[in-house]
């Protein structure tokens, strides 16, 4: 099993386009190591032909430009059409399908983006579909342009996504609730995805968004061989202190990476092989790689992830 981080950046990015605090001044002019990334996105594959998206970012057509392997003609998925007699080349894609973490803006907009394919298959739970239909309206407007077929996410179950391959999603505990369009369903608004390599019974975790590490998340992420988890903000206040905002991270369903009940001293204290930060926000001094937070995370084991970066499970 193969997994690609194809933008390991949180909600706009880095640097975001609005934003001079002092990792978006770095990157813009080089004054300190500062490398950019797009917004949180991975690709999943049991083959490195068949491909699964998990979270469509705003920057899903930069990411899939970036990755040969997402590009149409240069590997045929399962189950895709032959091209037609006398074409060498016509509208196709590796990607066989979207997963869902949530229904986020950031990891939902690039939906839209896949309107010219001739359909979508989404996997998401019922609160991110009761959401981005009554909510967003996304799948509305996306319905109008092509075909979409929802394939119920429930928490616990697991799923089959073509050979070799199975995920298995969990609840992750949110106080996202009214920015999620509020609705009916409160399990599942926010879910991390268990793939699990079915010939080798390796598994990877994916959680770019979690408030919490409860009990039941810690066990997910002790079971896995490779996790890939929020690192979002360094602290707490972090946005508030540079005056960015007047939520802190807890606020805005997310876990601060220092501390001694930050995600740190979490992912340090698990058995997996690679423990890696993705969904990093621009404000996080951890991506500047001259930081003392950057030599702090090293020194603990986890790596920081980059756009491009792909992990054999």
């Amino acid at each position: 099993m193969w997994l690609r981080v194809l933008g390991a950046g949180a909600g706009g990015g880095f640097p975001q386009w609005n934003c001079g605090c002092p990792g978006c001044r770095a990157v813009r002019d080089g004054s300190r190591p500062a490398t950019p990334r797009t917004q949180s996105s991975i690709a999943v594959s049991a083959d490195r032909t068949t491909w699964f998206l998990v979270n469509a970012s705003p920057d899903l057509r930069a990411q899939i430009e970036a990755f040969p392997k997402l590009r149409p003609g240069g590997t045929k998925r399962s189950g895709a059409a032959a091209p037609e007699a006398g074409h060498s080349s016509k509208r196709d894609s590796p990607l066989a399908a979207v997963l869902l973490t949530d229904a986020e803006l950031d990891h939902t907009m690039g939906l839209l983006l896949l309107r010219e394919g001739p359909g979508v298959e989404l996997h998401a739970t019922d609160a991110s579909l009761e959401t981005l239909r009554s909510g967003t309206g996304f799948l509305s407007t996306l319905e109008r342009y092509t075909q979409v077929t929802a394939h119920r996410v429930v928490p616990g179950d697991s799923v089959a996504l073509g050979e070799g391959l199975t995920y298995t999603a969990f609840d992750v505990p949110t106080v996202k609730k009214a920015r999620f369009g509020g609705g009916t369903e409160d399990v599942g608004r926010v879910v991390g995805y268990r793939f699990t390599d079915t010939a080798s019974g390796r598994s990877a975790v994916y959680l770019p968004g979690v408030q919490e590490v409860t009990p039941a998340v810690h066990e997910e992420l002790a079971g896995a061989d490779v996790v890939l988890v929020d690192g979002t903000t360094w602290t707490d206040d972090e946005m508030i202190r540079l005056g960015l905002a007047s939520k802190t991270a807890h606020d805005m369903g997310h876990m601060a990476v220092d501390g001694p009940d930050g995600s740190l001293a979490v992912l340090a204290g698990l058995p997996a092989e690679r423990k890696i930060y993705v969904h990093i926000n621009n404000t996080n001094p951890m991506l500047l790689e001259d930081s003392p937070e950057y030599a702090t995370v090293a020194a603990r084991g986890v790596e920081i992830a980059l756009d491009g970066l792909e992990v054999e499970v």
